[in-house]
């Protein structure tokens, strides 16, 4: 397993309580992160809603690292809950909470409470690249063929 990358958290007041993002288990990439909404309250999601939902907590991630907050797959298989900018991108230079747009694409109304995990945070390392303009790019076998192309999956 790679070494363990540093990063510093800030607990926000409306986060007291609510555990540290962690990974669920010793193999997985993500780290769940709950809903910070007020204790004893819930938030409905009706079918075609989107919500900002806090987290109570702001990161610092070191230069030359994001962190990408992707869905939970038990929400979309059983609720259809979807975050619609999947996968969300936290870059090493924001210092502000983070925040989970959820979206109900199931049919039911969903039920949001305090403490519920809702996504999951993966953080990695970013490669720079420098583009370099060309008038024409290298032929390959696949060539301009895009969506569907292969008409597999169709």
């Amino acid at each position: 397993m790679a070494a363990a990358v540093g990063v510093r958290i800030r607990r926000l007041p409306h986060g007291a309580g609510l555990p540290l993002p962690a990974p669920a288990t010793a193999g997985a990439a993500g780290c769940d992160l709950c809903a910070a909404i007020p204790a004893g309250s819930e938030w409905k999601l009706a079918p075609g809603d989107r919500v900002l939902v806090p987290t109570g907590f702001a990161i610092a991630l070191p230069e030359g690292f994001e962190a990408q907050v992707r869905p939970r797959s038990g929400l979309a298989l059983r609720h259809g809950i979807a975050l619609p900018n999947a996968p969300g991108t936290i870059d090493a230079d924001y210092r502000g909470e983070l925040q989970v747009i959820l979206w109900n694409a199931g049919r039911d109304v969903f039920a949001l409470a305090r403490g519920d995990r809702i996504a999951q945070l993966v953080v990695a390392p970013v490669v720079r690249v420098a583009f370099e303009e060309v008038e024409e790019l290298d032929a390959t076998p696949r060539g301009e063929g895009g969506f569907g192309h292969t008409g597999r999956g169709s």
